[in-house]
């Protein structure tokens, strides 16, 4: 048993989910340069959280404060865990790199591709609907979801697909290991909070390839969201 083990599982969600923060405030005190996207970003995906009973419980039933999850299917949790992934994976690239985004020059916005500017950015909007009414669990909708609008960020802003590609990576290497210190503090929990029946069965490890997918999917797009409504280039 790890020395780290929680008492109960009633703590890991609340607990998982502020982990999330630590990371972000410290990149945000910091990087000065990173605040603006870092919070712009996070206050955009936060919202998203309230998407929570789409998944509960087809996907998940993690018990939450106040019991939220199990009685509405909303939880607090969830609008944390989306402002701390947001923020990161909007920024993970510029840390890497060290760079800042620059404002793209005017005439470089009259170009033909930015034509289909907002489409890029509407279509893991347009794409999750259509494809959440098919029989199959609500998480992949949501996988393709994102990386159709990954795709389309790229097609649209091809100057962004190298951020595209290594942010979606880091923000996979990111997840899983905010994954791996789930099961270390509370081993078997994935196992018993997890609908795997409703899943595909495969796993890397501990780790549903579900979740894996999301955060290469969630990471490759929201990497570049911010150049994008902002008219920045890397």
């Amino acid at each position: 048993m790890s020395m780290f083990h929680l008492p109960s599982d009633h703590y890991v969600w609340p607990l998982w989910s502020a982990a999330f923060l630590i990371p972000w405030l410290i990149v945000y005190v910091r990087f000065p340069g990173q605040r603006q996207p870092m919070l712009w970003a996070s206050l955009f995906t936060m919202p998203f959280g309230l998407t929570e009973p789409l998944f509960v419980p087809e996907y998940w039933m993690p018990p939450s404060l106040f019991d939220l999850a199990a009685r509405t299917g909303f939880d607090i949790e969830s609008l944390i865990f989306c402002f701390g992934i947001g923020g990161f994976a909007s920024v993970s690239y510029n840390l890497l790199t060290r760079r800042t985004p620059l404002p793209v020059a005017p005439d470089e916005r009259l170009q033909p591709l930015h034509r289909h500017h907002f489409k890029a950015l509407a279509a893991p909007f347009v794409a999750f609907p259509a494809l959440y009414f098919f029989p199959w669990n609500p998480i992949y909708p949501s996988i393709l979801a994102m990386f159709v609008g990954a795709l389309a960020n790229v097609l649209c802003r091809p100057d962004l697909k190298g951020k595209t590609w290594i942010g979606g990576g880091l923000f996979l290497a990111y997840y899983a290991l905010f994954l791996a210190g789930l099961e270390l503090s509370a081993p078997g929990y994935i196992e018993r909070v997890w609908n795997m029946e409703a899943l595909s069965g495969w796993n890397v490890g501990f780790m549903p390839i579900e979740e894996l997918l999301f955060a290469a999917g969630f990471g490759m797009y929201w990497a570049g969201v911010y150049e994008h409504f902002t008219w920045r280039k890397c």
